[in-house]
């Protein structure tokens, strides 16, 4: 009996059905809830793969993800690739490849969790240039967390004033400013397994996505398809989620990897629903049976000289 775990937040839907979906029709697996309290340095991992939902939110798991790793567990997605994944890269990373991403700064944290003197920060410029960062981003601007995965403290600002309140209320988080595309065709495209793909118009006023799914067989999805595809494996991600804005038939990438998209039934239709369930699971069951390599800092599965 090989065991998948799931580490979840507050969503059910999605593991409600993928739990339903593996325990009920492979009876050689089995599926459940992860169980957490405390890591002891030689712990036994109970299971073969794990699926994170909430390391983003909770460091605490994402610590016991890289001890799973080392253990040899499968994790869906890798740990440490996620670690080193925030939304400036991204933007890096998709100009590198081709596609184009609105301008976007990364700023100074407003606060630092530790205890520091003034010397600590000599590396900093400081007041910063708020007129100049305006000037390069343009208004109105985006401001958001850099953290990759999830929504959290996504803000527009219209003024230097609006950013700088924004600002001294973003903590200890590292925040970025980016230049805000004006569209309303907002394409986010769901990649299971690095190959299987769904391609879904969004409608933000709706907070959810059209009944219909966007075709594969025009140039221009075929365009979006392909550079969601390209940034998912350049993560080695099993579960990605890459959101597009269109402005003037020109796609760009606002957000490169989502690696733990929301998916609900208030969010899409059963269909739409429905082919992620069944491609999370065909996709948890390949891994299982032929498992990708995974890389983390220490080749922990290969024999020391």
């Amino acid at each position: 009996m090989k065991k998948i775990g799931l580490i979840i937040g507050r969503e059910w839907d999605w593991p409600a059905a993928f739990m339903t979906a593996v325990n009920e029709h492979h009876e050689h697996v089995q599926a459940e809830l992860v169980k957490l309290g405390g890591t002891f340095m030689d712990t036994a991992v109970a299971y073969d793969l794990i699926i994170d939902r909430m390391s983003h939110e909770i460091p605490y798991y994402r610590t016991y993800l890289k001890y799973a790793r080392a253990k040899g567990c499968y994790i869906v997605n890798n740990p440490f690739s996620w670690s080193a994944d925030d939304k400036f890269y991204g933007t890096t990373l998709t100009n590198h490849l081709g596609l184009r991403s609105p301008k976007t700064v990364a700023l100074p944290n407003k606060e630092i969790e530790q205890d520091t003197l003034p010397e600590s920060f000599r590396n900093l410029s400081y007041p910063l240039d708020w007129q100049g960062i305006i000037d390069y981003v343009g208004l109105p601007a985006i401001f958001k967390d850099a953290r990759s995965g999830g929504r959290r403290r996504v803000f527009r600002v219209h003024s230097v004033e609006e950013l700088i309140q924004c600002y001294d209320g973003s903590g200890a988080q590292t925040m970025v400013l980016q230049e805000l595309v004006e569209s309303d065709q907002h394409v986010h495209c769901f990649v299971i397994g690095q190959k299987d793909m769904l391609l879904l118009q969004y409608l933000p006023v709706d907070g959810r996505y059209t009944p219909h799914i966007l075709p594969t067989g025009t140039p221009h999805n075929q365009a979006l398809l392909q550079a969601a595809l390209s940034l998912t494996q350049a993560y080695q991600y099993d579960m990605n989620m890459v959101e597009f804005v269109i402005k003037d038939g020109e796609p760009f990438v606002i957000n490169s990897t989502n690696p733990a998209p929301e998916i609900s039934k208030t969010l899409m239709t059963p269909d739409q629903f429905n082919w992620l369930v069944e491609k999370s699971v065909e996709m948890a069951l390949e891994r299982l049976e032929r498992p990708l390599p995974q890389q983390a800092i220490y080749p922990f599965n290969q024999t020391t000289p």
